[in-house]
């Protein structure tokens, strides 16, 4: 039977951790927590639970998935945030492919609670993640905050039964500070790749936005939380494309 390591990075996550590490036992043969130096009480949580605990610098999304993939005892891994948990469909459905590896990597298929309502429409749903690989054939990439698994040429992969459950937003105003903070991100590393923003992406983009996350995808299904998850995407927009043109002005 193949071992996998699970790998997850954290700061400040007491809130979320403990149910993702019990969701993980009787399924990894090995768990990694990655930390950038949390001042609550993960590490503790952590520790608890029996996974290894290994604190490391912080220097974006990407980089330090890439850097606790290293830091894994086993070549193939299983990759989730602090705020995931494996249902019990996923979790028989990994441990058959424990016993039959077949694949280069496997997309879980994750379902978001969204302020206590699991959204099932939307831009959110459905949201297929690679999450379990074989760390030989490919790397995390994309734009931060934004990070995906690229795998290699010619590699192969399959979709699981089952859900990741993805415990996102508890508050609105939770929404909103995250909104304000992943724009800063993605509008700086936007801008160190070369994009640019215009008034026509700043007038059209969040409108276009909401109408695929509201009308287009059904959204309007997901009662009051699919209006706010449409109205905060579409924000999400405007935001990122004008910190984007403030940051063209000013060089």
């Amino acid at each position: 039977m193949i071992k996998i390591s699970a790998v997850i990075i954290t700061f400040n996550e007491e809130r979320n951790i403990g149910r993702c590490l019990n969701s993980l036992q009787g399924i990894a043969d090995d768990i990694v927590v990655v930390d950038s130096f949390s001042t609550d009480n993960t590490e503790a949580i952590v520790k608890a639970s029996g996974a290894r605990f290994v604190s490391h610098a912080f220097e974006g999304h990407i980089q330090q998935k890439n850097w606790a993939i290293s830091q894994a005892q086993f070549p193939y891994v299983l990759s989730l945030d602090a705020d995931e948990a494996l249902d019990e469909n996923l979790k028989r459905a990994i441990l058959k492919v424990k016993e039959s590896w077949s694949a280069d990597g496997y997309y879980l298929q994750r379902l978001t609670n969204y302020c206590g309502r699991w959204i099932k429409h939307g831009l959110w749903y459905p949201d297929l993640k690679l999450r379990l690989w074989d760390s030989r054939k490919g790397q995390w990439g994309g734009q931060n905050p934004h990070d995906t698994f690229l795998m290699e040429k010619g590699a192969t992969t399959k979709a699981l039964e089952g859900h990741l459950l993805h415990y996102s937003i508890y508050t609105f105003e939770e929404h909103l500070a995250q909104i304000r903070k992943f724009t800063d991100i993605s509008s700086k590393a936007a801008f160190v790749n070369g994009k640019r923003s215009s008034y026509f992406k700043l007038v059209f983009s969040p409108l276009l936005k909401f109408l695929r996350a509201y009308i287009f995808r059904l959204g309007f299904l997901d009662g009051k939380e699919g209006w706010m998850i449409a109205r905060w995407s579409a924000y999400a927009t405007y935001l990122k494309y004008s910190k984007l043109m403030r940051l063209q002005k000013a060089k």
